[in-house]
Protein backbone atom coordinates (compact mmCIF):
# COMPACT_ATOMS: atom_id res chain seq x y z
CA UNK A 1 0.00 0.00 0.00
CA UNK A 2 1.04 3.45 -0.86
CA UNK A 3 -0.45 6.50 1.07
CA UNK A 4 2.23 8.88 0.20
CA UNK A 5 4.00 9.46 -3.55
CA UNK A 6 7.20 10.02 -3.39
CA UNK A 7 8.83 12.97 -5.34
CA UNK A 8 11.96 10.93 -6.09
CA UNK A 9 12.60 8.44 -8.97
CA UNK A 10 12.38 4.91 -8.01
CA UNK A 11 15.91 4.15 -7.77
CA UNK A 12 16.61 7.62 -5.87
CA UNK A 13 14.20 6.54 -3.29
CA UNK A 14 15.69 3.32 -2.54
CA UNK A 15 18.78 4.56 -1.58
CA UNK A 16 17.31 7.58 0.43
CA UNK A 17 14.97 4.42 1.98
CA UNK A 18 17.94 2.45 2.74
CA UNK A 19 19.54 5.69 4.13
CA UNK A 20 17.01 6.70 6.38
CA UNK A 21 16.19 2.87 7.80
CA UNK A 22 19.93 2.56 9.21
CA UNK A 23 20.04 6.02 10.14
CA UNK A 24 16.71 5.56 12.50
CA UNK A 25 18.40 2.35 13.63
CA UNK A 26 21.60 3.63 14.72
CA UNK A 27 19.85 6.62 16.27
CA UNK A 28 17.20 4.38 18.41
CA UNK A 29 20.28 1.73 18.99
CA UNK A 30 22.28 4.72 20.30
CA UNK A 31 19.63 5.98 22.43
CA UNK A 32 18.96 2.73 24.09
CA UNK A 33 23.03 2.21 25.13
CA UNK A 34 22.87 5.73 26.40
CA UNK A 35 19.54 5.15 28.63
CA UNK A 36 21.80 1.97 29.84
CA UNK A 37 24.89 3.42 30.36
CA UNK A 38 23.23 6.33 32.01
CA UNK A 39 20.78 3.65 34.26
CA UNK A 40 24.58 1.88 35.03
CA UNK A 41 27.50 4.37 35.15
CA UNK A 42 29.63 4.92 38.42
CA UNK A 43 32.58 6.72 39.44
CA UNK A 44 33.86 9.78 40.17
CA UNK A 45 33.02 11.24 37.19
CA UNK A 46 29.50 9.77 37.43
CA UNK A 47 27.19 12.67 37.62
CA UNK A 48 28.86 15.12 34.45
CA UNK A 49 28.71 11.39 32.25
CA UNK A 50 25.52 10.79 33.76
CA UNK A 51 24.20 13.98 32.40
CA UNK A 52 25.90 13.80 29.09
CA UNK A 53 24.37 10.54 28.72
CA UNK A 54 21.22 11.89 28.76
CA UNK A 55 22.07 14.89 26.32
CA UNK A 56 23.14 12.09 23.80
CA UNK A 57 19.51 10.48 24.58
CA UNK A 58 17.67 14.00 23.43
CA UNK A 59 19.59 14.15 20.57
CA UNK A 60 19.33 10.60 19.03
CA UNK A 61 15.48 10.57 20.02
CA UNK A 62 14.86 14.28 18.29
CA UNK A 63 16.83 13.13 14.97
CA UNK A 64 15.25 10.24 15.16
CA UNK A 65 12.02 11.76 14.67
CA UNK A 66 13.09 13.74 12.06
CA UNK A 67 14.71 11.40 10.06
CA UNK A 68 11.49 9.24 10.39
CA UNK A 69 9.35 12.09 9.32
CA UNK A 70 11.59 12.68 6.44
CA UNK A 71 10.92 9.36 5.31
CA UNK A 72 7.24 8.98 5.35
CA UNK A 73 7.70 12.80 3.97
CA UNK A 74 8.98 10.37 0.72
CA UNK A 75 6.57 7.97 1.26
CA UNK A 76 8.75 5.52 2.72
CA UNK A 77 7.47 4.21 5.88
CA UNK A 78 10.49 2.89 8.15
CA UNK A 79 10.81 -0.11 10.53
CA UNK A 80 11.58 0.93 14.30
CA UNK A 81 9.61 -1.94 15.93
CA UNK A 82 12.40 -3.23 18.95
CA UNK A 83 12.99 -6.44 17.36
CA UNK A 84 13.73 -4.88 14.32
CA UNK A 85 16.36 -2.99 15.92
CA UNK A 86 17.39 -5.80 17.66
CA UNK A 87 17.91 -7.38 14.26
CA UNK A 88 19.84 -4.78 12.41
CA UNK A 89 21.62 -2.56 14.99
CA UNK A 90 25.44 -2.66 14.27
CA UNK A 91 27.21 -0.66 16.60
CA UNK A 92 29.05 -1.74 19.87
CA UNK A 93 27.15 -1.63 22.58
CA UNK A 94 27.14 -1.98 26.39
CA UNK A 95 28.13 -5.00 28.49
CA UNK A 96 25.69 -6.18 31.12
CA UNK A 97 26.08 -4.85 35.21
CA UNK A 98 27.72 -1.54 36.30
CA UNK A 99 29.82 0.87 33.93
CA UNK A 100 32.71 2.67 35.85
CA UNK A 101 33.17 6.17 34.03
CA UNK A 102 35.62 5.33 31.80
CA UNK A 103 34.29 2.66 30.48
CA UNK A 104 31.02 4.33 29.91
CA UNK A 105 33.20 6.90 28.40
CA UNK A 106 35.20 4.72 25.91
CA UNK A 107 31.38 3.50 24.93
CA UNK A 108 29.98 5.82 24.03
CA UNK A 109 33.33 7.32 22.09
CA UNK A 110 33.05 3.71 20.30
CA UNK A 111 29.55 3.93 19.42
CA UNK A 112 29.58 7.62 18.17
CA UNK A 113 32.56 7.28 16.50
CA UNK A 114 31.16 4.19 14.77
CA UNK A 115 27.58 6.01 13.72
CA UNK A 116 29.18 8.79 12.46
CA UNK A 117 31.85 6.40 10.03
CA UNK A 118 28.09 4.60 9.02
CA UNK A 119 26.75 8.18 8.70
CA UNK A 120 29.62 9.42 6.33
CA UNK A 121 28.79 6.35 3.64
CA UNK A 122 24.81 7.61 3.65
CA UNK A 123 25.80 11.57 3.14
CA UNK A 124 27.88 10.12 0.14
CA UNK A 125 25.32 7.54 -1.12
CA UNK A 126 22.49 10.32 -0.68
CA UNK A 127 24.29 13.04 -2.56
CA UNK A 128 22.79 12.80 -6.16
CA UNK A 129 19.44 10.24 -5.11
CA UNK A 130 18.53 12.92 -2.56
CA UNK A 131 20.39 16.25 -1.37
CA UNK A 132 17.61 17.09 1.06
CA UNK A 133 17.79 13.96 2.80
CA UNK A 134 21.64 14.52 2.59
CA UNK A 135 21.94 17.81 4.23
CA UNK A 136 19.70 15.76 7.20
CA UNK A 137 22.47 13.15 7.77
CA UNK A 138 24.83 16.08 7.54
CA UNK A 139 23.42 18.32 10.23
CA UNK A 140 22.53 14.76 12.02
CA UNK A 141 26.37 13.84 11.65
CA UNK A 142 27.25 16.96 13.49
CA UNK A 143 25.47 16.94 16.48
CA UNK A 144 27.08 13.57 17.14
CA UNK A 145 30.65 14.55 16.59
CA UNK A 146 29.52 17.13 19.02
CA UNK A 147 28.74 14.38 21.48
CA UNK A 148 31.73 12.42 20.44
CA UNK A 149 34.24 15.17 21.15
CA UNK A 150 32.40 15.75 24.33
CA UNK A 151 33.32 12.22 25.70
CA UNK A 152 36.35 12.24 23.83
CA UNK A 153 37.12 15.23 26.07
CA UNK A 154 36.02 13.13 29.45
CA UNK A 155 39.05 10.82 28.62
CA UNK A 156 41.51 13.40 28.33
CA UNK A 157 44.25 13.09 31.09
CA UNK A 158 45.05 15.74 33.50
CA UNK A 159 47.68 17.68 33.15
CA UNK A 160 48.51 18.55 37.11
CA UNK A 161 51.94 19.82 35.88
CA UNK A 162 50.10 22.98 34.64
CA UNK A 163 48.55 23.54 37.54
Amino acid sequence: MTVVKSTLPEEALRVTGTALQETLVDLLGLSLIGKQAHWNVVGPRFRSIHLQLDEVVATTRSHSDTVAERAAALGVPLDGRPETIAATFALPGAKDGWLRDTEAVELMVSALEAAIGRLRERIEATEKADPVTQDLLISVTADLEKQRWMFEAENHPRDDAAR
